[in-house]
């Protein structure tokens, strides 16, 4: 196997020289072989890798089987969570440097504030792919109990001030099928909607009519920020 420098990867050559020096002695160069699965979905990761010349591609695959790439990674596999929502396979094989998660583990310890903001990040980065497949896979009417349900989690009562051209805009719809969604919610006793104001009912009820997608988000923050007040 040819050798490579570590330094390739831009992470690792922004490290400073004190951090550099402890995580040198740690990395270990591999290859990755076309289609190789590093991790799956919700399994622990014993490895933290870095690509050098390899590229990774993280997907999600949804309960029924359907899969959707939500990036390519060519910097680091690891945000601080220990597991993901996603798969991450190797795009175009190459060489890569890995570094075990306990050693990891070590590293937060000496910086926990770092640690923390890592999984914040994951979490959100959790979301922010998550809407991108829901959009992709799921009815309007799935997207906007999704889209109720995280509001919600964000604020106090059961009212949300919103106008269906705005609600329109987050899911990127027209505001004509914002409309028909809501008004079956309002039909099923689910919400109550009038003069930009949204009151839900039935939570449960939505969380039924919801995908899978709102489910991922909130476990995948609860298990990172168990201790949050808020997002």
């Amino acid at each position: 196997m040819p050798t490579h420098d570590p330094k390739q990867n831009h992470l690792l050559s922004a490290l400073p020289e004190p951090e550099w020096k402890r995580w040198l002695a740690q990395l270990e160069q591999v290859t990755l072989p076309l289609g190789k699965v590093l991790y799956e979905s919700g399994g622990v990761q014993s490895h933290v890798y870095f690509p050098i010349t390899a590229i990774v591609s993280l997907l999600y695959v949804m309960e029924n089987g359907a899969s959707a790439e939500i990036a390519v990674v060519g910097i680091s596999l690891f945000m601080g969570g220990e597991s993901t929502t996603s798969r991450a396979v190797v795009q175009s094989a190459g060489h890569a440097f890995r570094m075990s998660a306990s050693a990891m583990k070590e590293e937060f310890k000496r910086a926990p504030v770092l640690h923390l903001l890592l999984r914040y990040t994951q979490a959100l980065i959790t979301q922010m792919a998550q809407t991108a497949v829901c959009n992709r896979h799921h009815s309007l009417d799935q997207q906007l109990c999704r889209w109720l349900l995280l509001s919600l989690d964000r604020l106090q009562g059961d009212e949300l001030v919103m106008t269906q051209e705005l609600i329109a805009n987050m899911l990127g719809v027209r505001r004509e099928g914002v409309t028909e969604s809501a008004l079956k919610l309002q039909k099923a006793g689910l919400i109550k909607y009038a003069r930009g104001r949204i009151e839900v009912l039935d939570r449960a009820g939505i969380e039924a009519r919801s995908c899978e997608c709102y489910a991922v988000v909130k476990t995948e923050y609860d298990r990172l920020l168990p201790d949050r007040l808020s997002s």
